[in-house]
C-alpha cells in the first residue's frame, strides 16, 4: 500500500521485535528457524507481511528489526527489501523491555524527540489501512504524552492473550489504561466478555522514545539501572546487566501515563498452531492444510506437511505435523501447550 501523501511520519520509526523461537510452533519453528520465517498467516513469512506494514506506516529508512544475530541472515533472506544495515543486533535475548529500551535509546540518540512504534514480527493483521488508521489515533494520544496499547475488541473469552481494561475517554477510540491482566483463566476471560470495557493486549505500542526512557527511569529499575552502560556504549554489557522484564510488567502495569487505542484492523498473534484455524482457509469439514495431504471422514483437524503426504482418516479435533525427522501428532486442544513439551524433550523440565 503506498504512503498516504497527507501523513507525516517524518518523526516515527517502526521497531519490528523479531527474536524468539516460537516453540509452540514446534517441529516447524527451531532456534535457526522460528516462526517468524513460515508461512502462518499468508503464503508467505510472516516478517515479509510485517515489514511490509511497519514501512507503509513510516517509510522503509525508519524501520529497524530487533533480533540475535543468528537470525539477521535468515529474516534477510525471507523478507524481500530487509537488510543487515536495518537490524539492531541483540547480544542476548532478554525480553522485550530491554529490547524496547535499547531500540528507544538509539532512536533518541539518533533522532531526538522521535516517536516509535513497537510491532512485532510474527502476527496477522488485516487490512493494512485499518492498522495505518489506528497508529494515526494512537500518535496523537503519544504526541500529548501518552504511551499507547493498541486494544483489540474480543469476539471470545480467549485465555492466551492479556487484557487491559478501559477507563476514561481521552479521545477518538482512546480510553485511560484502567489496569492490565495476564492471560486470565476461562471464567475471568468469559467475565470480561460479558462485562465489557476489557480489550485484548495486542503488544503493539506507540509511544515517544524519550518518554519510553523516562518511564522506565521512574519505574522500572531491572532496565534503568543498566542505562549507565548505554550510555557509555557498552551494548553487551547493557543487555548482561538488565533483568529480564516484559515491556507489558515493567512499563505498562506501572506506569499511571497508559492509554489504549481501540484497534480498527483484524488481528492474530499466531501464538499456537491451533491459530492456523482463523489465519488459514478451511475445507467444508473445518480441516486446514498447508502441504500436500488427505482427509477422509475427518474434521476440523489441522495439518502441516514439509515433505511427502499426511492421510488422517476418521479422527477430529488434531494437529498433525510434518516437518524434517520429526512428525507430531496431538490434540488442538493442546497445542498452546507444546512449548512444555519442548522443553521436557530438551530436558529442561
Amino acid at each position: 500500500m503506498p504512503l498516504n501523501p497527507t501523513r507525516s511520519t517524518d518523526d516515527c520509526f517502526a521497531v519490528i521485535l523479531a527474536g524468539g523461537e516460537g516453540s509452540r510452533f514446534w517441529p516447524a519453528s527451531r532456534p535457526d528457524r522460528p516462526k517468524q520465517l513460515l508461512p502462518l498467516g499468508s503464503s508467505r513469512p510472516l516478517i515479509q507481511d510485517t515489514l511490509e506494514r511497519a514501512e507503509a506506516l513510516v517509510g522503509p529508512e525508519r524501520v529497524r528489526v530487533v533480533a540475535g544475530g543468528s537470525l539477521v541472515g535468515p529474516l534477510c533472506s525471507a523478507a524481500q527489501g530487509l537488510t543487515a544495515e536495518r537490524f539492531l543486533v541483540e547480544p542476548q535475548a532478554r525480553s522485550t523491555g530491554p529490547a524496547l529500551a535499547w531500540a528507544a535509546w538509539e532512536i533518541e540518540k539518533q533522532s531526538p524527540g522521535a516517536y516509535m512504534i513497537s510491532l512485532h514480527a510474527d502476527h496477522v493483521i488485516h487490512p493494512l489501512d485499518g492498522l495505518v488508521e489506528t497508529v494515526d489515533r494512537a500518535l496523537a494520544a503519544a504526541r500529548r504524552g501518552a504511551l499507547v496499547c493498541i486494544g483489540i475488541e474480543p469476539h471470545r473469552p480467549e485465555t492466551g492473550y492479556g487484557y487491559v481494561q478501559t477507563g476514561s475517554v481521552t479521545g477518538d477510540r482512546t480510553w485511560a489504561a484502567r489496569r492490565f491482566v495476564e492471560k486470565p483463566d476461562l471464567e475471568t476471560a468469559e467475565s470480561y466478555l460479558a462485562a465489557g470495557g476489557f480489550l485484548w493486549n495486542s503488544g503493539i505500542f506507540v509511544w515517544r522514545a524519550a518518554e519510553l526512557l523516562a518511564a522506565m527511569r521512574e519505574s522500572t529499575p531491572e532496565i534503568a539501572g543498566a542505562f549507565p552502560l548505554l550510555e557509555a556504549g557498552d551494548t553487551e554489557g547493557y543487555f548482561s546487566a538488565v533483568e529480564p522484564v516484559s515491556v507489558d510488567v515493567g512499563v505498562m502495569e506501572r506506569s499511571d501515563s497508559v492509554e489504549v487505542a481501540l484497534a480498527t484492523f483484524a488481528w492474530d498473534d499466531v501464538g499456537s498452531w491451533a491459530a492456523l484455524a482463523r489465519t488459514r482457509e478451511a475445507d467444508a469439514q473445518g480441516n486446514v492444510m498447508v502441504g500436500s495431504g488427505r482427509v477422509v471422514d475427518a474434521r476440523r483437524n489441522i495439518i502441516w506437511s514439509e515433505e511427502g503426504e499426511v492421510v488422517l482418516f476418521d479422527v477430529d479435533d488434531l494437529v498433525v505435523v510434518r516437518s524434517g525427522d520429526v512428525t507430531l501428532v496431538t490434540r488442538r486442544d493442546a497445542a498452546p501447550d507444546l512449548k512444555k513439551l519442548v522443553n521436557r524433550l530438551r530436558g529442561d523440565a
